[in-house]
C-alpha cells in the first residue's frame, strides 16, 4: 500500500496551495474538497465520499446537513471529483474500454496528499458513495481493499455485472432502496452496458470473501442481512422503501457499523 501512494504521489504530484471545503486541493488535473472537524485534538478518522454522476467535489461540500453529521462525528469529509461526468471504471457508458486504472491512482493520491497535508489517520478512513458514486465505491473495494478501512456503497455497483474476482476481501455495507428505478436492484440496460444486479453482486462477494450465514435485523428503518468471515470482516446488505435516493443517516450508520465490528 506504501509503494502505491508514493507511486501515486509521483503521478499525480503533490498540491502546495492552501485548500479546503470552499477550494480545490489541487492533485494534477484533478482535484478534491476537505472539511476537517473543529476542536478536535490529533489525527482524525474521514469518510471519503465519491458525488454522483455529473455531481462534483462543490456540491458534496455544499450538503451542510452531511457536513454537520460527519464534523459532529469528529470526522473529515473528503469530496474527490471525477475527471468528467462519470467516473472512469470498467463497463460505463463513458469509457467501456477502461480499466478503471487511472481512477484507482486517483483516489491512492488523494489519500496520500489528504494524509500528508492533514491530520488523517489513514486506519480510519471509510469509502462511500451514492448511485455512480456506489459504484466506484465498489469497484474499490475490489480493486484497492486494503486503501480503506471499509467501504458503504449507496445505490450503486459494478457495471456489466460482478468482475470474475477480486483482489481480496474486505468489509462492505451495501445501501438500496427497493423500488429504485435509476439504479435497480436488478440492474437495468443503458446504451451497450448494463447495470449489475446487486443479488449477483453480493453473491459474488459473498463466494470470494467466504462469508457466513446471515442474520437479519431491522435498524434505521432499514432491513439488513448482516455476516462476517474469519478474519474479521463483514458484509451487510441493507434495504429501504424507496427509490433511487440518499440518507447522510446511512454514512452514519455504515461508520457505527465498521467501527463495532472493529474495522475502524
Amino acid at each position: 500500500m506504501r509503494f502505491a501512494l508514493a507511486f501515486a504521489l509521483l503521478v499525480f504530484g503533490l498540491p502546495v496551495l492552501a485548500c479546503g471545503p470552499d477550494t480545490n486541493c489541487e492533485i494534477g488535473a484533478r482535484h478534491y474538497r476537505i472539511a476537517m472537524p473543529e476542536g478536535v485534538s490529533g489525527s482524525v478518522g474521514a469518510i471519503v465520499f465519491a458525488h454522483g454522476y455529473r455531481g462534483s467535489a462543490r456540491g458534496v461540500m455544499r450538503n451542510m446537513g452531511l457536513r454537520r453529521m460527519v464534523a459532529d462525528m469528529g470526522l473529515a469529509l473528503i469530496a474527490p471529483k471525477s475527471a468528467r461526468d462519470d467516473w472512469d471504471i470498467p463497463g460505463a457508458p463513458s469509457d467501456m474500454a477502461s480499466t478503471g486504472a487511472l481512477e484507482m491512482a486517483y483516489f491512492e493520491a488523494v489519500i496520500a496528499d489528504a494524509a500528508a497535508r492533514f491530520a488523517i489517520d489513514p486506519e480510519r478512513i471509510m469509502m462511500s458513495g451514492f448511485s455512480a458514486g456506489g459504484m466506484v465505491t465498489w469497484e474499490l473495494a475490489c480493486q484497492r481493499p486494503d486503501l480503506f478501512a471499509g467501504f458503504a456503497p449507496v445505490s450503486g455497483t459494478f457495471w456489466q455485472g460482478p468482475p470474475a474476482a477480486c483482489a481480496a476481501p474486505a468489509s462492505v455495507i451495501h445501501i438500496h432502496g427497493t423500488t429504485d428505478r435509476t439504479v435497480p436492484i436488478g440492474g437495468r440496460a443503458i446504451g451497450p452496458t448494463k447495470q449489475g444486479d446487486v443479488m449477483e453482486v453480493l453473491a459474488m462477494y459473498r463466494s470470494a470473501g467466504n462469508f457466513g450465514p446471515a442474520t437479519d435485523v431491522t435498524v434505521e428503518n432499514m432491513d439488513c442481512a448482516r455476516q462476517d468471515n474469519a478474519s474479521g470482516d463483514v458484509l451487510e446488505f441493507c434495504t429501504f422503501e424507496g427509490g433511487h435516493s440518499f440518507s447522510r443517516t446511512y454514512l452514519a450508520y455504515a461508520w457505527d457499523r465498521l467501527e463495532a465490528a472493529g474495522r475502524l
